[in-house]
Protein backbone atom coordinates (compact mmCIF):
# COMPACT_ATOMS: atom_id res chain seq x y z
CA UNK A 1 0.00 0.00 0.00
CA UNK A 2 2.90 2.11 0.79
CA UNK A 3 4.52 1.55 -2.64
CA UNK A 4 1.60 2.10 -4.34
CA UNK A 5 0.57 5.35 -2.43
CA UNK A 6 4.47 6.62 -3.38
CA UNK A 7 4.08 5.84 -7.15
CA UNK A 8 0.65 8.34 -7.28
CA UNK A 9 3.02 10.85 -5.50
CA UNK A 10 5.41 10.75 -8.13
CA UNK A 11 2.79 10.63 -11.34
CA UNK A 12 0.96 13.78 -9.34
CA UNK A 13 4.40 15.60 -8.43
CA UNK A 14 5.23 14.46 -12.57
CA UNK A 15 1.66 16.46 -13.74
CA UNK A 16 2.47 19.03 -11.50
CA UNK A 17 5.94 20.02 -13.13
CA UNK A 18 4.26 19.19 -16.64
CA UNK A 19 1.60 22.33 -15.40
CA UNK A 20 4.46 24.64 -14.52
CA UNK A 21 6.21 24.52 -17.72
CA UNK A 22 3.34 25.55 -19.77
CA UNK A 23 2.43 28.80 -18.69
CA UNK A 24 5.22 31.10 -19.11
CA UNK A 25 4.72 33.27 -16.13
CA UNK A 26 4.12 30.57 -13.62
CA UNK A 27 1.05 29.28 -12.03
CA UNK A 28 -1.05 30.06 -8.77
CA UNK A 29 -1.02 27.44 -6.31
CA UNK A 30 -5.29 27.33 -6.69
CA UNK A 31 -4.93 26.82 -10.86
CA UNK A 32 -2.31 23.99 -10.47
CA UNK A 33 -4.43 22.38 -8.01
CA UNK A 34 -7.40 22.38 -10.15
CA UNK A 35 -5.81 21.35 -13.54
CA UNK A 36 -4.07 19.00 -12.08
CA UNK A 37 -7.19 17.49 -10.16
CA UNK A 38 -5.98 17.67 -6.74
CA UNK A 39 -6.80 19.16 -3.49
CA UNK A 40 -5.07 22.22 -2.57
CA UNK A 41 -3.36 20.73 -0.08
CA UNK A 42 -2.02 18.08 -1.76
CA UNK A 43 -1.03 20.00 -4.63
CA UNK A 44 0.89 22.74 -1.78
CA UNK A 45 2.37 19.41 -0.28
CA UNK A 46 4.00 18.13 -3.28
CA UNK A 47 4.92 21.68 -4.52
CA UNK A 48 6.81 22.18 -1.86
CA UNK A 49 8.83 18.78 -2.20
CA UNK A 50 9.66 19.63 -5.07
CA UNK A 51 11.03 23.25 -4.16
CA UNK A 52 12.93 21.71 -1.87
CA UNK A 53 14.76 19.31 -4.20
CA UNK A 54 15.17 22.32 -6.98
CA UNK A 55 12.58 21.15 -9.32
CA UNK A 56 10.10 24.37 -8.29
CA UNK A 57 10.23 27.53 -7.41
CA UNK A 58 7.98 29.94 -5.58
CA UNK A 59 7.83 33.65 -6.32
CA UNK A 60 6.35 35.42 -3.37
CA UNK A 61 5.13 38.78 -5.52
CA UNK A 62 3.38 37.49 -7.76
CA UNK A 63 2.19 34.02 -5.85
CA UNK A 64 3.14 32.05 -8.51
CA UNK A 65 4.72 28.39 -9.04
CA UNK A 66 7.52 28.19 -11.54
CA UNK A 67 9.85 25.35 -12.63
CA UNK A 68 12.87 25.11 -11.13
CA UNK A 69 16.41 25.44 -11.81
CA UNK A 70 17.19 21.81 -11.37
CA UNK A 71 14.49 20.49 -13.78
CA UNK A 72 16.24 22.81 -16.24
CA UNK A 73 19.45 21.05 -15.65
CA UNK A 74 17.56 17.49 -15.64
CA UNK A 75 16.07 18.03 -18.77
CA UNK A 76 18.93 19.61 -20.66
CA UNK A 77 20.70 15.82 -20.33
CA UNK A 78 17.59 15.04 -23.24
CA UNK A 79 18.88 17.69 -25.25
CA UNK A 80 22.63 16.03 -24.59
CA UNK A 81 21.53 12.88 -25.87
CA UNK A 82 20.37 14.17 -28.73
CA UNK A 83 23.60 14.36 -31.15
CA UNK A 84 22.24 17.19 -33.25
CA UNK A 85 21.45 19.36 -30.66
CA UNK A 86 24.93 21.16 -30.08
CA UNK A 87 26.17 20.97 -33.61
CA UNK A 88 22.91 22.92 -34.80
CA UNK A 89 23.16 26.09 -32.26
CA UNK A 90 25.75 27.89 -34.07
CA UNK A 91 23.52 27.01 -37.49
CA UNK A 92 20.29 28.44 -35.54
CA UNK A 93 22.58 31.28 -34.50
CA UNK A 94 22.95 32.02 -37.91
CA UNK A 95 19.88 31.35 -39.56
CA UNK A 96 18.37 34.34 -36.75
CA UNK A 97 20.91 36.87 -38.04
CA UNK A 98 20.58 36.37 -41.11
CA UNK A 99 16.49 36.38 -40.96
CA UNK A 100 15.85 38.59 -37.99
CA UNK A 101 13.66 35.68 -37.10
CA UNK A 102 13.44 33.12 -34.29
CA UNK A 103 15.29 29.90 -35.00
CA UNK A 104 13.88 26.66 -34.17
CA UNK A 105 14.97 23.07 -33.93
CA UNK A 106 12.26 20.33 -33.27
CA UNK A 107 11.90 16.49 -33.38
CA UNK A 108 8.89 14.09 -33.22
CA UNK A 109 8.05 12.62 -30.46
CA UNK A 110 4.56 10.63 -29.33
CA UNK A 111 3.11 11.86 -32.58
CA UNK A 112 3.81 15.89 -31.33
CA UNK A 113 6.84 18.52 -32.43
CA UNK A 114 8.28 19.34 -30.08
CA UNK A 115 10.62 22.23 -29.85
CA UNK A 116 14.26 20.71 -28.48
CA UNK A 117 16.35 24.11 -28.90
CA UNK A 118 15.87 27.80 -30.04
CA UNK A 119 17.58 31.21 -30.95
CA UNK A 120 15.26 34.25 -30.08
CA UNK A 121 15.24 36.70 -32.83
CA UNK A 122 15.45 40.19 -30.87
CA UNK A 123 12.16 41.27 -32.83
CA UNK A 124 9.92 43.07 -30.17
CA UNK A 125 7.15 41.12 -31.92
CA UNK A 126 9.00 37.53 -32.20
CA UNK A 127 7.11 33.64 -31.93
CA UNK A 128 8.51 31.24 -29.87
CA UNK A 129 7.64 28.00 -28.76
CA UNK A 130 9.72 27.29 -25.52
CA UNK A 131 11.77 24.50 -25.50
CA UNK A 132 9.94 21.29 -24.86
CA UNK A 133 6.62 22.89 -25.37
CA UNK A 134 4.79 20.24 -27.26
CA UNK A 135 2.32 21.14 -30.62
CA UNK A 136 0.45 18.93 -32.86
CA UNK A 137 1.86 17.75 -35.70
CA UNK A 138 -0.37 19.51 -38.67
CA UNK A 139 -0.16 22.77 -37.07
CA UNK A 140 3.57 22.88 -36.93
CA UNK A 141 5.77 23.73 -39.96
CA UNK A 142 8.54 21.67 -38.29
CA UNK A 143 5.77 19.08 -37.92
CA UNK A 144 5.06 19.18 -41.59
CA UNK A 145 8.59 19.01 -42.88
CA UNK A 146 9.35 15.73 -41.34
CA UNK A 147 5.72 14.21 -42.08
CA UNK A 148 6.77 15.21 -45.93
CA UNK A 149 9.39 12.27 -45.38
CA UNK A 150 6.67 9.37 -44.40
CA UNK A 151 5.23 7.38 -47.12
CA UNK A 152 1.29 9.04 -47.36
CA UNK A 153 -0.15 6.12 -45.72
CA UNK A 154 1.79 6.80 -42.34
CA UNK A 155 0.81 10.34 -42.66
CA UNK A 156 -2.95 9.63 -43.30
CA UNK A 157 -2.62 7.00 -39.92
CA UNK A 158 -1.28 10.00 -37.94
CA UNK A 159 -3.74 11.81 -38.82
CA UNK A 160 -6.44 9.48 -38.18
CA UNK A 161 -4.56 8.65 -34.50
CA UNK A 162 -4.00 12.30 -33.45
CA UNK A 163 -6.57 14.40 -35.17
CA UNK A 164 -6.64 17.83 -36.74
CA UNK A 165 -7.50 20.14 -34.41
CA UNK A 166 -8.72 23.65 -35.68
CA UNK A 167 -6.14 25.79 -33.52
CA UNK A 168 -6.98 28.79 -35.58
CA UNK A 169 -9.46 29.41 -38.85
CA UNK A 170 -6.56 27.97 -40.49
CA UNK A 171 -5.89 25.78 -39.04
CA UNK A 172 -5.71 22.32 -41.73
CA UNK A 173 -9.29 21.03 -40.88
CA UNK A 174 -9.14 17.51 -42.76
CA UNK A 175 -6.77 14.50 -44.39
CA UNK A 176 -7.64 15.99 -47.52
CA UNK A 177 -6.04 19.77 -46.63
CA UNK A 178 -3.35 17.73 -44.87
CA UNK A 179 -2.14 16.12 -47.95
CA UNK A 180 -2.26 18.47 -50.34
CA UNK A 181 -0.27 20.84 -47.45
CA UNK A 182 2.27 17.78 -47.52
CA UNK A 183 2.58 17.52 -51.76
CA UNK A 184 3.43 21.39 -51.48
CA UNK A 185 5.93 20.51 -48.92
CA UNK A 186 7.60 18.25 -51.09
CA UNK A 187 7.27 19.93 -53.99
CA UNK A 188 9.03 23.07 -52.94
CA UNK A 189 11.75 21.25 -50.48
CA UNK A 190 9.98 23.15 -47.41
CA UNK A 191 7.28 23.05 -44.85
CA UNK A 192 4.77 26.30 -44.33
CA UNK A 193 2.59 27.15 -40.94
CA UNK A 194 0.65 29.70 -42.43
CA UNK A 195 -0.76 31.20 -39.71
CA UNK A 196 -2.41 27.86 -38.48
CA UNK A 197 -1.08 27.64 -35.20
CA UNK A 198 -1.02 31.18 -34.07
CA UNK A 199 -2.61 33.90 -36.06
CA UNK A 200 -0.15 36.59 -36.89
CA UNK A 201 2.62 34.16 -36.88
CA UNK A 202 4.19 32.50 -39.76
CA UNK A 203 6.88 29.68 -39.16
CA UNK A 204 8.84 27.84 -42.20
CA UNK A 205 10.50 24.37 -41.80
CA UNK A 206 13.03 22.21 -43.38
CA UNK A 207 14.20 18.86 -42.69
CA UNK A 208 17.54 17.26 -41.85
CA UNK A 209 18.27 13.87 -42.57
CA UNK A 210 20.30 11.11 -40.38
CA UNK A 211 22.75 8.87 -41.66
CA UNK A 212 20.26 6.35 -42.17
CA UNK A 213 18.65 8.29 -44.90
CA UNK A 214 15.69 9.11 -41.87
CA UNK A 215 14.30 12.45 -40.79
CA UNK A 216 16.47 13.61 -37.70
CA UNK A 217 14.78 16.74 -36.93
CA UNK A 218 13.16 20.04 -38.83
CA UNK A 219 15.05 23.46 -38.51
CA UNK A 220 12.75 26.45 -38.67
CA UNK A 221 12.48 30.12 -38.44
CA UNK A 222 9.09 31.48 -36.90
CA UNK A 223 7.98 35.62 -36.86
CA UNK A 224 5.22 37.97 -37.50
CA UNK A 225 3.19 37.34 -40.97
CA UNK A 226 3.92 41.29 -41.57
CA UNK A 227 7.19 40.33 -41.81
CA UNK A 228 7.32 37.27 -43.16
CA UNK A 229 5.18 38.44 -46.31
CA UNK A 230 4.37 36.48 -49.11
CA UNK A 231 6.59 37.88 -51.31
CA UNK A 232 9.31 36.79 -49.01
CA UNK A 233 8.66 32.62 -48.30
CA UNK A 234 10.06 31.49 -51.02
CA UNK A 235 13.88 33.38 -50.45
CA UNK A 236 13.58 32.65 -46.51
CA UNK A 237 12.11 28.88 -47.43
CA UNK A 238 15.03 28.49 -49.35
CA UNK A 239 17.53 29.69 -46.91
CA UNK A 240 15.88 27.65 -43.81
CA UNK A 241 16.17 24.77 -46.30
CA UNK A 242 19.72 25.40 -47.24
CA UNK A 243 20.67 25.49 -42.72
CA UNK A 244 18.86 22.52 -42.75
CA UNK A 245 21.13 20.98 -45.54
CA UNK A 246 24.14 22.37 -43.61
CA UNK A 247 23.05 20.24 -40.04
CA UNK A 248 22.56 17.17 -42.61
CA UNK A 249 25.91 16.97 -43.87
CA UNK A 250 27.50 17.84 -40.31
CA UNK A 251 25.78 14.78 -39.48
CA UNK A 252 26.75 12.57 -42.44
CA UNK A 253 23.12 12.00 -43.26
CA UNK A 254 21.77 11.93 -46.62
CA UNK A 255 18.41 12.03 -48.28
CA UNK A 256 17.04 8.60 -49.44
CA UNK A 257 17.15 8.79 -53.72
CA UNK A 258 14.16 9.32 -55.15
Amino acid sequence: MAEKDGVQSVVRALSLMRLMAQGEGGARLSDLARAAGLPVSTAHRLLTTLEQQGFAQFEPTGSAWHVGRDAFSTGMAYGRRLSFVAPALPLLRRLRDATRETANLGILDDDQLVTVSQVESREIRRALSPPGRRVPVFSSAMGKAILATWRDEDVLALASRAGLPPLTSKSLRSPEAAMEDIARTRARGWALDDEEFNMGMRCLAAVVWSPQGEAACAISISGAAGRLTPDRLEALGARVAQAAGELTAMLGGTAPEG
